[in-house]
């Protein structure tokens, strides 16, 4: 099992919608609305770090209002 963490820059008043939106994805364990360098923490699993590729580049980037991303995967 692996498990990573993204943090996503979002464009004004789009923030609420997009965590929701998130929350509803097969990838993803729990979606936050945050305060400071980015707008959302998104607690990411899957079977293998493609897993975690694969739920980035298609199910979150593709997000209306979705800017900027960083992944990090969690080593222990």
């Amino acid at each position: 099992m692996v498990d990573a963490y993204a943090m996503l820059d979002t464009a004004a008043g789009t923030t609420e919608e997009v965590c929701q939106s998130l929350r509803d994805d097969a990838g993803v364990t729990e979606a936050h609305v945050i305060a400071g360098d980015f707008d959302i923490m998104v607690e990411l699993t899957g079977e293998e770090p493609r897993d975690i590729l694969e739920t980035v580049t298609e199910s979150i980037r593709p997000l209306e209002g979705v800017g900027a991303t960083r992944t990090y995967l969690c080593i222990d």
